[in-house]
């Protein structure tokens, strides 16, 4: 599955990161149930460090009980599953450290490619959300300074010119705040490839302005446990507002 084709209608999407570690069924059938009413578009499945690893568990759930794409987002060369729809080849190309700009993509190659999985090559861009993050702290890289957008907008335009196909903008698990909508606009209005963006996102109105600022994807995920209501005021917010 191409989740980037014209037959998913890639534009503007509201997505879902689950963390295998959080895994409970009970939480999922709720997501399930929220995707099947069309207030869920995608479901990220993954996490920066799994100690228990219910991957399987947690991808065959979402396939079973609704129809919305699960694609993997892997936080190292283990969180491969074949169940998935595709997977998200990260390349963190906002920081220095070799390991993840290419090593562990070697190291994952050969599972990856009898996984029979599609991959979307897609550049990994972290921004400074005001708090050092799981996800900065295990990748031992420096975030971009959120208030630096030059500097994103090359980056994310490097990661073009080397052929990737999407960028992924992270402020991190539990960032204090949400990449700045400059940034994202200043990066939508230089590139053509689909952006995502990423934590730090608590509100609707979050979601909403960078929706509005040129991200194809709003990913959400600890916020929906402190408000179960966002993804229906986001999803009535969006039907409205945005043409797709």
């Amino acid at each position: 599955m191409d989740i980037f084709s014209d037959t998913y209608n890639f534009s503007k999407r509201l997505a879902v990161l689950v963390d295998p570690d959080e895994y409970k069924e009970k939480n999922l059938a709720q997501l399930a149930n929220y995707a099947k009413e069309g207030w869920i578009q995608l479901f990220l499945v993954g996490g920066s460090l799994l100690v228990k690893n219910h991957m399987s568990l947690v991808v065959d759930y979402l396939k079973e009980h609704c129809d919305v794409p699960v694609i993997i987002f892997p936080g190292d060369a283990t969180q491969i599953y074949e169940g998935a729809d595709g997977l998200l080849l990260l390349s963190l190309i906002s920081g220095r450290n070799p390991e993840l700009l290419i090593g562990r993509h070697v190291e994952a190659s050969m599972g990856i490619k009898r996984s029979g999985l599609t991959i979307t090559p897609t550049g990994y861009i972290l921004v400074d959300g005001g708090k050092i993050t799981s996800v900065s702290y295990i990748s031992n890289t420096t975030p971009i300074p959120s208030d630096k957008p030059d500097i994103a907008v090359a980056t994310a335009l490097a990661g073009e010119q080397l052929g990737l196909k999407a960028i992924y903008l992270e402020a991190g698990s539990g960032a204090l705040r949400p990449i700045p909508t400059e940034m994202i606009s200043k990066i939508r209005a230089t590139i053509s490839l689909p952006i995502l963006v990423g934590g730090g996102i608590k509100t609707k109105a979050q979601v909403m302005s960078a929706f509005q600022a040129g991200a194809d994807v709003v990913v959400i995920g600890n916020a929906i446990e402190k408000d179960p209501t966002l993804i229906q005021s986001v999803a009535i917010e969006r039907a409205t507002s945005i043409k797709i």
